[in-house]
C-alpha cells in the first residue's frame, strides 16, 4: 500500500538535516514538489490506473533524493562531481532508507530503477526493463524535464550557473549544439561548451518526451518560449540560432501534442 502523505512528512523529516534557506536546497525542494504536479498531471490525463499513479507520485517524491547531499557535499549540480541518481538508489536501497517511505517492498524494483535511470541522456540501450519498470522510467523522466522548464523560468540564472546572467549573454552557441537541435535530439551533456548551450540543452529536452500529455503541459504554460526570452542574446551568432530553435521546437511540441 503506498501512503503518499506519510510519505510526504519523511520526506520533510529527511530535509531537516539540510540547510533549506540555501539556495540550492530550496530549488530542490521546490523542485521535487512541482516534479509530483507534473507526474499527477501525466497520470490524470494519460488515464493511469490508479495504484500506477499512486506509484509515479511517490517516484516523483524520491527521484531527487540523492541531490541534498550532492549540494551538501559540492555546492553543485554537476554530475561528473558526484552522481545524484546511483546516491539516490544508496541511500534508499543500500542502505535501506525506502523503508521510511513505503513499508511494502513489493514496488522496490520499480521505484529503484525509475530513480536510478531518471537522469540518463536516454532510455535507450537499458535492457531488461519490465513494461511497467520502462512506464515509470518514462513518466518521471517526464515529469521531470516538465519542471526543468518552470525552474528555468523562475531561479535567477546566477543561481543556476554560478556565472554572472551578463556573461552567459555574451556567450556562442556551439554548432554541435544547435545541429542536435536541427536534428531533433537531446544534447550530449559532454559535447556542451558555454553556459548557453546548456540552455539550450535545456529546452532540447522535449525530443526526449514520452507522453502527448507532457507536450500539452508545456504549450499550455508557454514555457518553451518564456525560458528562450528570459536571456538577451547579445551575441549575434547565438541571436540568429536561438530564434531558429525556438522555431524548430515550436513546430515539434505542437506536432506531437
Amino acid at each position: 500500500m503506498i501512503d503518499l502523505q506519510y510519505a510526504k512528512e519523511q520526506f520533510a523529516d529527511y530535509l531537516e538535516g539540510y540547510d533549506r534557506k540555501d539556495d540550492k536546497i530550496h530549488l530542490k525542494e521546490v523542485h521535487t514538489f512541482c516534479v509530483l504536479e507534473a507526474a499527477d498531471e501525466i497520470c490524470k490525463e494519460e488515464g493511469f490506473k490508479e495504484e500506477d499513479h499512486q506509484l509515479a507520485l511517490l517516484i516523483a517524491l524520491l527521484h531527487d533524493i540523492g541531490r541534498f547531499e550532492q549540494l551538501k557535499q559540492f555546492g553543485s549540480f554537476n554530475d561528473r562531481l558526484f552522481n545524484h541518481a546511483d546516491f539516490g538508489v544508496k541511500v534508499l536501497f543500500e542502505d535501506g532508507m525506502i523503508r521510511r517511505f513505503i513499508k511494502d517492498s513489493q514496488y522496490d524494483l520499480v521505484i529503484q530503477k525509475a530513480i536510478k535511470y531518471h537522469s540518463l541522456y536516454s532510455l535507450d540501450g537499458v535492457e531488461g526493463l519490465t513494461e511497467r519498470e520502462r512506464l515509470h522510467c518514462q513518466i518521471i523522466r517526464d515529469a521531470d524535464k516538465l519542471d526543468n522548464f518552470r525552474v528555468k523560468d523562475t531561479e535567477r540564472v546566477e543561481t543556476l550557473f554560478d556565472t554572472p546572467k551578463e556573461v552567459v549573454e555574451m556567450e556562442e552557441i556551439s554548432p554541435v549544439v544547435l545541429a542536435a537541435v536541427r536534428n531533433k535530439k537531446s544534447v550530449v551533456s559532454g559535447e556542451r561548451v558555454t553556459h548557453l548551450d546548456c540552455w539550450v540543452s535545456y529546452l532540447a529536452f522535449i525530443f526526449d518526451l514520452n507522453f502527448a500529455a507532457s507536450f500539452r503541459w508545456i504549450l499550455k504554460r508557454d514555457y518553451l518560449n518564456r525560458n528562450i526570452d528570459r536571456i538577451s542574446y547579445r551575441n549575434p551568432q547565438a541571436k540568429k540560432a536561438m530564434e531558429e530553435i525556438r522555431e524548430i521546437c515550436n513546430a515539434y511540441l505542437r506536432e506531437r501534442a
